[in-house]
């Protein structure tokens, strides 16, 4: 089977629900990515086979095939671009990444970008199912799910708290988790890690226009008491917003290659895919999925955990990266070593593509071989991706 090579990956800085990426629509802020990763990898926008697009929320300003959209509004792009749109929860850009890499490895295609966007902001989560309710229009729930699964309302708050239970996890350890993703977040900032990955956006602010280059949901001044000090979600649980991912606005894109396209291009790859591993399981804890798909994932690729430099684990609530370093026996000092989505923000769609920037950034500064991430997913799904660093 042919390689699939990842030659850039950029994301935008995460923005606050109501922050300062609120007043960019997202289809301009999926075209800004699009359009910097062809200005940064020099390649003539027309050689680009397809645009594979996550998108959790498809409705409102991100309905109407929001990855065709933003190929139309993108300036680098022609229109003879096809794209597609895809859901698979929050990892709905990792999906996008490993459908991209199975055209490339495949032979169909050549050189495919796989990208993500979400604005929280301007179409909140759950509004795309709220809003038909509301009107009457029924619930997604049919007479045959409701059938096997009487009376359950899949959620993922209580796929947290039931992972909370099932692992032994306290209050006390998810929030000490949180800070400490806010820690790494705020020395990773500091040091630059994020330059290579962060692509400016231009915004309009009080005092005109500005460059939002920093991801806004890092709380500098964070403490163990001023997050204990947030309210749980349910009376004698464990989760509070404080030790959950950040709702986020953002959008993120890599773009995956063939070797003939590398030479075709003059391109340089930051990594190889290794392996690419979806599975599906327990819907209603949910959230525990990629302990499993992680198994499999390594076993496909014939490494174990040691091999693995780092890993990329969405902090979606903060005990499924702690279930899922317990479960694989991983060590701590190679989990989201520049913070997580506590800190940096959760922007569903866009999130897979954008762990992604983070992963081969920070194997090259480290210079570690071999990167894993993998991402919890509504309905009990979960993505691995497993790259080498060359």
């Amino acid at each position: 089977m042919a390689e699939a090579y990842i030659v850039d990956a950029v994301r935008t800085a995460g923005g606050k629900r109501g922050g300062k990426l609120a007043g960019v629509h997202p289809v301009d802020m999926a075209a800004s990515v699009l359009d910097a990763i062809i200005a940064r990898t020099g390649i003539d926008g027309a050689a680009v086979d397809d645009v594979i697009m996550g998108c959790v929320m498809q409705g409102g300003q991100q309905a109407g095939q929001v990855g065709r959209n933003a190929v139309l509004a993108a300036k680098n792009l022609p229109d003879s671009v096809p794209a597609v749109s895809i859901d698979r929860q929050c990892g709905s850009s990792q999906q996008s990444m490993q459908f991209a890499a199975q055209a490339v490895m495949s032979g169909t295609q050549d050189i495919v970008i796989a990208s993500g966007v979400e604005s929280m902001t301007r179409v909140p989560m759950g509004s795309t199912m709220m809003l038909h309710m509301k009107e009457g229009m029924g619930n997604y729930k049919s007479p045959r799910l409701e059938e096997k699964y009487p009376g359950i309302m899949f959620s993922q708050f209580m796929g947290a708290e039931m992972i909370v239970k099932k692992h032994g996890f306290d209050r006390a350890m998810l929030d000490a988790f949180a800070l400490e993703s806010h820690r790494r977040a705020i020395a990773a900032t500091q040091s630059g890690a994020f330059d290579n990955e962060i692509i400016t956006i231009e915004i309009e602010g009080p005092e005109g226009t500005e460059q939002h280059r920093s991801d806004e949901g890092i709380r500098y001044d964070a403490t163990l008491e001023s997050i204990g000090s947030v309210k749980l979600l349910q009376e004698g649980g464990s989760i509070s917003a404080a030790n959950a991912s950040q709702i986020c606005d953002g959008a993120s894109a890599v773009m995956i290659v063939s070797e003939a396209a590398l030479k075709e291009h003059g391109l340089t790859p930051l990594a190889r895919i290794v392996n690419l591993t979806v599975t599906g399981g327990d819907p209603v804890i949910m959230l525990e999925e990629p302990l499993f798909a992680t198994d499999k994932a390594l076993k496909r690729a014939g490494l174990s955990i040691d091999d693995i430099g780092l890993y990329e684990v969405n902090e979606a609530f903060a005990p499924v990266p702690l279930a899922w370093l317990k479960h694989v026996g991983g060590d701590h000092a190679k989990l989201n070593v520049n913070g997580g989505a506590i800190a940096l923000g959760h922007p569903l769609g866009a999130s897979g593509t954008k762990l992604m920037a983070t992963l081969v950034n920070a194997l090259k500064a480290r210079g570690g071989r071999y990167g894993l991430q993998t991402m919890c997913e509504g309905g009990g799904i979960a993505n691995v991706t497993i790259i080498e660093r060359l």
